[in-house]
C-alpha cells in the first residue's frame, strides 16, 4: 500500500478509514517476545490479517498499566535481552517492508527520561515510529513531551478512563493526536468475558469530549470479535487488542508456523467484526 499522504500515517490511515466507514484495528506485540525476529513475523502475519496499526510494547521493568500477561512476556524479553535500541531496530525492519503501516511505540516514561526526551524521541522518528502511548504520561505533566513530540511530527495518545471527569476529558482530547486512547474497563490490562454498560457509556462520553476533532480508541480486555463489535457499536473508531494476542503467542511459541497462521486469522476475525459493524 502506498502512503496515504505526507501528513503523520497514524492520521492518513484514520482519514482513509473514515472514508470507508471503518473501524481501524490496533495490535500490540511485545519487542522480543518471544524473540526478535519472531516479532517481526508476528507483525507480518497480523497485518496480512488486516492490523491497521500496530503497537511495539517496549518492555519495562515496572510495567504499572499491564496486567500478568503482558507483564510475563515483557519480563521474558527483558531476560533474552530486548532493549529499546533492539525495539527500535525491529521498528526500522517493520518500517522498511511496510513503508506506510501506522507504528506506535507503547512503553513507560523513564525510558524517555534516562536518555533526555529529545533525544529518544529523535531516535524513535529515525526508526520511522509515528507516535507514542505513555500509560504513565499524565496529559497534566506534559510540558516537557508534548513540545519535543510535536517538533518531531509524532503523535502523542493519551489514555482517558471510563471515570474520567468531563473537563478532564476535554483536556486529554485536546492534548492528544493520532487518538485518543479510552480504557474500557477498571483495572489492568488482560483478557475479559464481557464488557458492562458503563463501558458503552465512557465511549459516548470519550467521544462527545473529542467531539469529532480526534478518533477514538477502545482497548483493555478486547479478546474475541464480539467485544470488538459491542465497542463499534458504542461508537469507538478503533479497537485495540493485546493481551489475546500475547496470550495466542504465549501459548504457542514453540511451533512458530501454527502461531502465525493461528494470529492471522484471529487478526482478519477482528478487523471482519470492524466491518460488519460499520456496514
Amino acid at each position: 500500500m502506498q502512503q496515504e499522504s505526507n501528513k503523520n500515517r497514524i492520521d492518513a490511515r484514520f482519514a482513509n478509514l473514515a472514508e470507508n466507514k471503518e473501524c481501524a484495528l490496533v495490535c500490540y506485540v511485545v519487542a522480543g517476545f518471544p524473540d526478535f525476529q519472531t516479532t517481526a513475523q508476528i507483525i507480518d502475519a497480523l497485518v496480512e490479517g488486516g492490523a491497521d496499526i500496530i503497537e511495539i510494547g517496549i518492555p519495562f521493568s515496572d510495567p504499572i498499566a499491564d496486567g500478568p500477561t503482558i507483564q510475563r512476556a515483557s519480563q521474558a524479553a527483558l531476560e533474552r535481552g530486548s532493549t529499546p535500541a533492539k525495539a527500535l531496530q525491529l521498528a526500522k525492519q517493520v518500517r522498511k517492508k511496510h513503508p506506510s503501516l501506522p507504528l506506535l511505540v507503547m512503553t513507560y516514561s523513564n525510558l524517555f527520561v534516562k536518555p533526555g526526551w529529545g533525544d529518544f524521541i529523535a531516535k524513535c522518528k529515525e526508526a520511522g515510529i509515528d507516535g507514542f502511548i505513555l500509560p504513565d504520561m499524565p496529559v497534566e505533566e506534559a510540558s516537557e513531551y508534548l513540545p519535543k513530540a510535536a517538533h518531531n511530527g509524532m503523535a502523542t495518545v493519551f489514555l482517558a478512563s471510563p471515570n474520567t471527569p468531563e473537563e478532564r476529558l476535554k483536556k486529554i482530547a485536546q492534548n492528544s493526536s493520532g487518538f485518543m486512547y479510552l480504557v474500557s474497563v477498571y483495572g489492568i490490562t488482560g483478557a475479559r468475558r464481557t464488557f458492562e454498560n458503563y463501558t458503552k457509556d465512557a465511549v459516548q462520553r470519550a467521544k462527545k469530549a473529542a467531539g469529532g476533532k480526534i478518533p477514538v480508541g477502545v482497548g483493555f480486555g478486547i479478546s474475541k470479535p464480539e467485544h470488538a463489535r459491542f465497542m463499534v457499536n458504542a461508537g469507538a473508531d478503533a479497537i485495540i487488542v493485546g493481551s489475546a494476542l500475547v496470550d495466542r503467542i504465549s501459548n504457542a511459541k514453540n511451533n512458530r508456523k501454527a502461531m502465525l497462521k493461528e494470529l492471522k486469522a484471529f487478526s482478519a476475525s477482528l478487523k471482519k467484526a470492524c466491518y460488519s459493524s460499520r456496514a
